[in-house]
């Protein structure tokens, strides 16, 4: 029956594991056993040596050989065979200068001529080995006897018989093999108690599955439109997909980089290592607003996901815009029809000059207004952007002045750019008005340009900022839409040179302001600004009117074009 090797993870393993096991344990022990043989027969050599020598010290063996002849009851036979019976050796031959045995195991021996070569005994040296002789294989050891004067007279020959070294040999071999199997055993249950612990790091998956697995695993992570990042304990980046890529604006390998070394600090930053902790975290990293949330894994480590709300937050943005503009169109609906019903009843009334005089009026404040940004403002956006704020602030009360410092030529890089920052600027300026104290709330706009630089101030007549928060007011998270983000300010009068508004400005000595304090969690048109502000190479600042109120000054170099628009066009053509 032909063997099928196994399919599931846990039993190849196991079976990888057994085999290397036992190969290992079989190696041991035969690298222990070859030695042990050697080892075996070099001491059977040595202790036969020592039987010989001992031997041919006996006094008394030199000079019965010389006085005596060869016989089985002679004695040196009865010497020789009291000390093979102490030793327990094999043989203990002793043999006169020819080589003819004066004792020997076997009776009939005595007499005759010994079956190995005594030469080496004989000449002096001694000698030890394996040999086969009469009584079959043998350790042997040999040794030349010396008469009293230090003459040799003959030699000394002892034997061990080969069967008991391999006896010791194989009463050796079961223990080494118990050894063998114990550990053989430890090592099974250590390879099975792996193998449960793989299984249960892969859920039961095979292998096979395993690499589909990660294929889909690539496939996905960079095919989807949402930013993965995988972070381990230690903060290095495991993996980015493409997207994440291109929301961050890096690129290239970041496997094993710290965070800190790809995104630069700020509140991205902060979110993807754990320091601000939230579900749809609002960031902006690169002029993008991002929504990042982040979810710690069993390692330490943590994974993170980005989805990109740019457009989103634009579209909202407009949406914001568009409901402002209807609710001033209704306002101004409602105010035309109050003006009617006046006009009606002129009319009726029979005073016709009057009802003239008041149409005129009516008609010329709504044109001066309209000339006044579009004489001041030649870009068309940003001058309709300023006409439709100033409804907006009618209908809330506040009135939207444009300086008299204000001339912006049609030469515009980018106009959304600057649509963008004048109106986050006007949506927060209009929102700090209206909460002031001011009898006469007011919101003030200056564009001008300095050569190709735009210089931009939105001042108001709200509570301004305090000292402390005017860095926090640019960062993700915070609004200056709620009055009480400050609470813990001090505050002053306001100074005697703006007498219609009594609402206090925020001292210059404040303690601290605290970050937990109650402001809208999702505050990022500030942060907007002042981001396309760097992008142009620009600031974005903000400080305190002489009258009390914020004043946020944008400064974006290279925002016009070096020559008109009118020239651009004709070059085209």
């Amino acid at each position: 029956m032909r063997l099928r090797w196994p399919t599931r993870v846990f039993s190849q393993v196991l079976v990888v594991q057994l085999a290397i096991t036992t190969g290992v344990i079989m190696l041991a022990a035969g690298l222990f056993l070859a030695p042990l043989s050697s080892q075996l027969d070099k001491q059977a050599m040595a202790r036969a040596k020592a039987i010989a020598q001992t031997t041919a010290v006996e006094p008394g063996i030199a000079r019965d050989l010389l006085s005596s002849r060869p016989t089985p009851d002679g004695p040196v036979q009865a010497a020789a065979e009291r000390i093979r019976l102490a030793t327990g050796a094999s043989y203990v031959v002793v043999m006169d200068i020819h080589g003819i045995r004066y004792s020997h195991t076997t009776l009939a021996e005595i007499g005759r001529h010994v079956s190995t070569d005594p030469g080496e005994a004989l000449a002096g040296h001694e000698w030890t080995g394996i040999d086969e002789g009469t009584l079959g294989r043998s350790a042997r050891g040999k040794v030349p006897l010396h008469d009293s004067e230090g003459a040799i007279v003959g030699a000394v020959s002892v034997g061990i018989a080969y069967d008991s070294v391999r006896d010791v040999l194989l009463h050796a071999i079961p223990g080494i093999l118990m050894y063998a199997g114990a550990a053989l055993g430890v090592g099974a249950v250590a390879a099975f108690a792996v193998s449960r612990r793989l299984r249960r790091s892969t859920h039961g998956i095979e292998l096979s599955e395993i690499s589909a697995l990660l294929d889909e695993r690539e496939a996905m992570l960079h095919s989807i439109r949402e930013g993965v990042v995988a972070l381990d304990r230690r903060g290095r980046v495991r993996l980015v997909n493409d997207e994440a890529q291109r929301l961050l604006g890096v690129s290239g390998d970041m496997a094993g980089r710290p965070l800190a070394e790809v995104v630069p600090p700020g509140r991205t930053a902060d979110v993807l290592e754990g320091r601000v902790e939230g579900k749809d975290l609002l960031t902006v990293c690169g002029g993008r607003v991002l929504v990042t949330n982040r979810m710690p894994t069993a390692d330490g480590g943590a994974v993170a996901t980005l989805r990109d709300r740019t457009e989103l937050e634009h579209l909202g943005r407009e949406l914001d815009s568009t409901r402002g503009l209807t609710e001033a169109l209704r306002a101004q609906d409602h105010e035309h029809a109050n003006r009617l019903h006046t006009l009606v009843g002129l009319l009726e009334l029979g005073m016709h000059e009057e009802a003239v005089e008041f149409i005129a009026e009516v008609a010329h404040a709504h044109r001066a207004t309209a000339e006044e940004v579009t004489e001041r403002v030649h870009d068309p956006l940003v001058a309709a952007l300023l006409v439709g704020k100033g409804a907006i602030a009618a209908e809330r009360g506040v009135a939207l002045r444009v300086s008299e410092a204000t001339l912006l030529p049609d030469r515009v890089v980018d106009a959304r750019d600057l649509v963008t920052v004048v109106g986050n600027l006007l949506d927060n300026a209009l929102d700090a008005a209206g909460t002031g104290t001011c009898r006469e709330p007011f919101v003030e706009v200056e564009l001008r340009a300095d050569g190709s630089t735009v210089v931009l101030k939105v001042s108001d007549s709200g509570p301004g900022v305090p000292v402390l928060a005017r860095e926090l007011v640019f960062t993700e998270g915070w609004s200056t839409k709620v009055p009480a983000a400050f609470p813990s300010v001090s505050r002053r009068p306001s100074p005697a040179s703006s007498p219609d508004c009594s609402q206090d400005a925020p001292s210059a000595a404040v303690p601290e302001v605290a970050r937990d304090a109650p402001v809208r969690s999702r505050g990022i048109g500030l942060s907007l600004v002042r981001r396309l502000a760097e992008r142009y190479g620009g600031t974005a600042r903000v400080s305190n009117g002489e009258g009390g109120g914020a004043v946020f000054t944008v400064v974006l170099p290279e925002a016009l074009r070096d020559e008109p628009l009118r020239e651009l066009e004709g070059a085209a053509r």
